[in-house]
């Protein structure tokens, strides 16, 4: 007698399963999280640091006082660095998302998974 259409089913699910505990263990998929680490958490620090320095100097100092150009002082300057900071960064994260991106195609190759 025939399969059933549910066991049938289950079957064809097992064969196009992946081995995530195989992906896991694999070089490529080790080189991705090594690349992620060695990008994010630079980045982040220094995102901290450079973000959380302009209140600190602002409260506790009053080098940022001075003036800048004419009426602008350097905590303006300061502020507005921030700015393109976060622009800088979010720019160089989705340039670097692309080699992730790279990583994570060839990761599924080698799974051989669909998805």
């Amino acid at each position: 007698m025939g399969k059933s259409a549910s066991a049938k089913k289950a079957e064809d699910q097992k064969k196009d399963a992946v081995d995530y505990a195989a992906v896991i263990q694999s070089a490529t998929f080790k080189e991705l999280l090594r690349r992620k680490k060695a990008f994010i958490l630079p980045s982040s620090i220094f995102f901290f640091v450079f973000y959380f320095t302009l209140p600190i100097l602002t409260s506790y100092f009053t080098v940022l006082n001075q003036p800048a150009f004419g009426a602008i002082s350097w905590a303006w300057v300061f502020a507005f660095a921030q700015f393109v900071m976060t622009w800088g960064l979010c720019i160089l994260y989705t340039k670097r998302a692309e080699q992730f991106d790279q990583l994570v195609e060839k990761i599924k190759r080698e799974a051989g998974g669909r998805g």
